[in-house]
């Protein structure tokens, strides 16, 4: 399937680089592959800037951009971050451009070549799969709400990013970044290096350049863990910020898709184009009066000035080198104005196991929805037949069981008592007696904790060694956390995670902003074989 993909796609690349050929044919030079090393780290504002002065056009950005794919990802250090590339992107681009031309251009994200996850329906030439060779041939029937949204914002859809299979909730001791259908996902920092998950592919495309912005979804820490090892800014709404329909789901009380960038200010404004209330999700319907269309006014250089801010004890005691950057990323908050405060975290033995309870449950309510809703052409109709299928499959099981998915099955409905009692603990635990507590108590606006470890070695026989982490408070609770660069283990980024209350998102980017611009620790990949 994939390198089926792959060949329509080396043919728009063939037709791109000829172009570029003839023109240096005529000043008595040949190009064999185009440059494509004026993208780098571009900001969407600079972009924009760059269409209003005419310096190139949408068709020119979204060329360069498919060639950098097939140059890097499929070849040159095959990072293997995405499924698919968009048959139709450059018609898309060729009609922004007409747009422009006629003076129609328009929209917060216009000619903004985007990746999204490919558990998110797109209604086009895309199919959505979970990265589960089971959902190789379904195509959604609609947009989902997300990909209308950017569509509307002037972005153009590139391609579908490659993810932990079923977002890495499906056996025991999986590998991040690998599916049945598009393998393995690199690192672009070190090669042998995990990208982590199960946002991997949109992780990986925006740090190595392949897109300017991407999505990603997250039920606990699949936002903000391939942030952290991919070096870039990721944000993890608050659930009911952005709408969940039309994506492949784990659990209704945690998902959430959310906007992953190269800078803070790239994401606030992908945030801003998200935000809305859809009725088939009830989850948004507590965002009335709570989301914003546009977070610039959040984008303050002198954001940490006054904020109080919450250290939890311990967050960094997996690492003394993860803990060394911290210490220093604590020292500058205080230097730029914001008090800071050292707070207790509560116990995980009350929410961990609950949260999985509820997983499980919701998992398998989900999927089974999922599938009724693809209609006659639903190649599974529920769980129990997905765990058929993957046995019968070559791929499916060679690495990986599907115990977590055979477990889910084995749940009843919404309506268990086990299933109720294991909510509520999960949600008193990091609510009531989680954040809105330590921040009550503490007069808080924030929490901060180190997102994460550097990238540890892919490892498709034993799974991943993961040493430590802070994303299960806000993923649990529901509430919103934004992750940025903070450093460098060796030639490894990690990142700073600034959480706090539901809709707090304003808040959150006024520190994140103020930090991220102080220190600047983004630094693009090198690719390298090993460390």
């Amino acid at each position: 399937m994939k390198n089926h993909l792959f060949k329509l796609f080396d043919i728009l690349v063939i037709i791109f680089v000829l172009s570029g050929c003839r023109n240096n044919e005529k000043s008595g030079s040949v190009s064999k592959k185009p440059d494509t090393s004026w993208l780098q780290e571009m900001t969407v504002s600079q972009l924009k800037q760059g269409y209003m002065d005419g310096k190139y056009t949408v068709s020119q950005v979204v060329s360069a951009y498919l060639a950098r794919i097939s140059e890097i990802d499929k070849n040159g250090p095959a990072l293997n971050s995405i499924i698919i590339i968009n048959p139709d992107a450059m018609q898309i681009a060729g009609e922004l451009d007409r747009q422009k031309t006629e003076g129609k251009a328009s929209g917060p994200l216009f000619g903004v070549p985007v990746v999204i996850k490919d558990n998110i329906d797109t209604h086009d030439k895309m199919p959505n799969t979970a990265g589960a060779t089971v959902l190789r041939n379904s195509y959604p029937k609609a947009d989902s709400p997300l990909a209308k949204k950017l569509r509307e914002a002037g972005a153009v859809i590139i391609a579908k990013s490659n993810l932990s299979e079923w977002a890495n909730f499906r056996g025991n001791a999986s590998t991040s970044g690998w599916s049945g259908i598009g393998g393995q996902t690199k690192n672009p920092y070190v090669l042998d290096r995990n990208p982590c998950g199960s946002s991997s592919g949109s992780g990986v495309a925006v740090s190595a350049n392949l897109c300017m912005i991407a999505i990603g979804t997250e039920t606990d820490g699949s936002i903000v863990c391939p942030s952290n090892n991919n070096g870039i800014v990721g944000i993890k709404p608050t659930v009911g910020l952005i709408s969940r329909t039309g994506i492949i789901p784990i659990s209704f009380t945690q998902d959430t898709p959310g906007p992953m960038a190269r800078t803070v200010e790239d994401a606030a404004i992908c945030l801003g184009v998200l935000t809305g209330i859809d009725s088939a999700d009830s989850k948004t319907l507590s965002s009335a009066g709570k989301s914003l269309r546009d977070y610039a006014g959040s984008l303050k250089k002198d954001g940490l000035a006054g904020k109080r801010i919450g250290v939890i004890k311990g967050s960094s005691a997996f690492s003394w080198k993860v803990d060394t950057l911290f210490k220093q990323a604590v020292t500058f908050l205080k230097n730029y104005g914001a008090e800071v405060i050292e707070v207790d975290q509560p116990e995980s033995s009350k929410y961990e196991r609950a949260e999985f309870d509820v997983l499980l449950y919701e998992f398998k309510d989900g999927l089974n929805k999922y599938f009724a809703g693809l209609g006659s052409g639903a190649p599974v109709k529920n769980t129990k037949e997905l765990i058929e299928f993957n046995k019968s499959d070559t791929i499916e099981l060679r690495y990986f069981d599907q115990k977590i998915l055979e477990q889910a099955d084995k749940k009843g409905d919404l309506n268990s008592p086990e299933y109720r009692k294991s909510l509520e603990t999960a949600r008193k635990a990091t609510r009531d007696n989680g954040i809105d507590k330590i921040m009550d108590a503490n007069n808080l606006d924030a929490l901060v904790a180190p997102t994460g470890s550097a990238a540890w070695k892919t490892d498709l026989i034993l799974g991943d060694h993961f040493v430590g982490g802070s994303s299960s408070l806000a993923a649990i609770s529901g509430y919103p956390a934004i992750t940025v660069p903070m450093g460098f283990i060796e030639n490894l980024p990690v990142g700073i995670t600034f959480f706090g209350r539901a809709w707090s998102e304003p808040v959150l980017l006024e520190i994140a902003y103020s930090y991220e611009q102080g220190t600047m620790h983004r630094k693009p990949p090198k690719y390298l074989p090993t460390d």
